[in-house]
């Protein structure tokens, strides 16, 4: 007969509240955990693009060294890239993803809770890399070699080590979505009838599986480059730099589609629900998807027109990527279609989902400007590069996970965020967004090359300019994240009125009370 003894494998050494965020299983905190983590990590990159500002704010060499001002060049765009879009995604995909199909939750919690506590090591050990001496990574977020291996200081190591823990996360979240949507489907919920979000976040997780190696790979060769005498990319040895650009951007172009994809998602979730309209085009939508994730991965050279490409490689990554805008003017089209005679209200949502269909399209048009092989020989690696690709990323992928906030945050806390300041958010920001990125048309189209600490005086009226538009928007997401923390410490309660969805139908949700308490999936009426 056994003897019932106290259970001590739980410490009490640790408090109760942060137990329960460190050892959480539960889909819906470590979806809180990555898009608060995703929060921290706007902010952080933000203050570095704000530095980067600061300097440009007149020409000459004002605040910082050259070589600092490459620093926070190369970790802004870390940090937004790798510690922002992608995380927050992930933390929208790990709350929204298993109440979507009817799962009780991620497939693999376990594995889910480790993805995401390996994420602040990483960043820790890239951000330390900065204090070290002769300070972090300096080469641009792309890590082009020789720069990375002949003439990088030795926090190249923590820059590599960083990229490598980045990239298991990013694996194990996707393995997790792709084992939750294929095996956790509620009966019923065949392909065709998935959400949009479902299923870009699908498509998302089969990129990031095929992409992640390739960048654990180009890491890998820059780290046995610079400190174990191989010569992967060094021309003297055998090897070729050129090769690097070819491996990175393999990697490179289809990570621009895993940080566009699950906002192509959101809208078509946001869009049809402020029309009150079912979504135009459902099964078109889903091929363009498809469509758009194969086509990522033969168009990577267009970033490397001026290598010196054959005429025919010219030429076939000039049409590939050209018709890549395919499948994205059917999107537009659709969502466009979709507001179309619909019964709209302009919630904060639907706001930002608009302003994101207007403003990731010039981000397209300018993207497809440079897909032009001969008109790309005169842009690359001017400002409008910066332009084409903060409009994509900015009003584009931020702007779609800030509606993805104001639409699901009263699901998930149970609370209304105040419309006020919420519409004074994003007024303020739309207008500051613009004011900031669109001037960099003109400088770049002029000949200011990036990522530049100092430049010519013609270009001092429209950098002042520029910069003043990066300080409002910086200044305007703190009015975003006080919404948000007014919203989930209390305020008006919301009601089922919030989540009608496009068809009508009426989510049936307990009574408003914190998020943690919904634990069954939402039944519908």
């Amino acid at each position: 007969m056994t003897t019932l003894t106290h259970d001590h494998s739980e410490s009490h050494s640790v408090p109760k509240g942060i137990k329960r965020w460190l050892f959480t299983t539960n889909h819906k905190d470590i979806g809180s955990l990555y898009l608060i983590f995703s929060l921290i990590m706007f902010l952080v990159g933000g203050g570095m693009a704000m530095v980067i500002r600061a300097e440009l704010f007149q020409p000459g060499l004002q605040l910082v060294e050259p070589d600092f001002f490459n620093q926070m060049t190369t970790v802004h765009g870390l940090i937004m890239v790798f510690g922002a879009v992608m995380p927050a995604f992930t933390g929208l995909a790990n709350w929204m993803v298993p109440m979507m199909i009817g799962a009780p939750d991620m497939a693999l919690p376990r594995m889910n809770n480790w993805s995401f506590w390996i994420l602040p090591f990483a960043f820790s050990i890239l951000l330390m890399s900065l204090f070290m001496e002769g300070g972090g990574p300096n080469f641009g977020w792309t890590f082009y070699a020789p720069l990375s291996t002949t003439y990088s200081n030795d926090s190249t190591a923590f820059f590599v080590f960083a990229v490598h823990i980045m990239g298991i996360s990013s694996i194990m979240g996707a393995i997790n979505v792709i084992v939750t949507i294929v095996n956790l489907r509620a009966p019923g919920m065949t392909w065709m009838k998935l959400p949009l979000f479902v299923w870009t976040w699908l498509i998302t997780a089969f990129l990031l599986i095929a992409v992640m190696p390739v960048l654990a790979g180009a890491v890998t060769m820059v780290l046995t480059d610079k400190y174990f005498g191989t010569s992967f990319f060094n021309a003297m040895g055998g090897g070729d730099p050129v090769m690097f650009q070819h491996i990175f951007w393999f990697f490179g172009h289809p990570e621009v589609y895993i940080m566009i994809l699950p906002a192509f998602g959101i809208i078509s979730s946001i869009v049809p629900t402020f029309s009150r309209k079912p979504l135009f085009g459902y099964a078109s939508m889903v091929y363009a998807t498809a469509s758009i994730a194969f086509l990522s991965f033969i168009v990577w050279a267009h970033h490397m027109f001026t290598t010196g490409m054959p005429l025919a490689g010219e030429l076939f990554f000039m049409y590939s990527t050209m018709l890549i805008s395919v499948p994205t003017g059917v999107k537009v089209f659709n969502w466009v279609a979709t507001i179309w005679r619909g019964s709209i209200s302009f919630e904060i949502p639907m706001l930002f989902s608009i302003a994101f269909i207007v403003l990731f399209t010039i981000g397209g048009f300018s993207g497809l400007m440079l897909a032009i092989t001969p008109a790309d020989f005169q842009y690359h690696d001017t400002y409008f590069v910066v332009a084409h690709f903060h409009y994509v990323l900015v009003t584009g992928a931020v702007f779609s996970i800030m509606a993805a906030a104001y639409y699901w945050l009263p699901k998930w806390t149970g609370n209304m965020y105040h419309q006020g300041w919420a519409q004074a958010h994003f007024w303020l920001s739309l207008i500051s967004v613009n004011v900031l990125f669109f001037p960099m048309h003109f400088v770049g189209l002029a000949g200011m090359p990036r990522r530049i600490p100092d430049y010519a005086l013609q270009f001092a009226d429209f950098n002042a300019i520029i910069s003043i538009g990066g300080f409002a928007f910086g200044l305007s997401q703190l009015l975003f994240v006080w919404v948000v923390i007014k919203c989930i410490k209390g305020g008006e309660k919301a009601t089922s009125r919030v989540w009608e969805g496009a068809q009508g139908l009426e989510w049936e949700v307990p009574s408003p009370a914190p998020y943690h308490t919904f634990e069954t999936p939402p039944v519908i009426k």
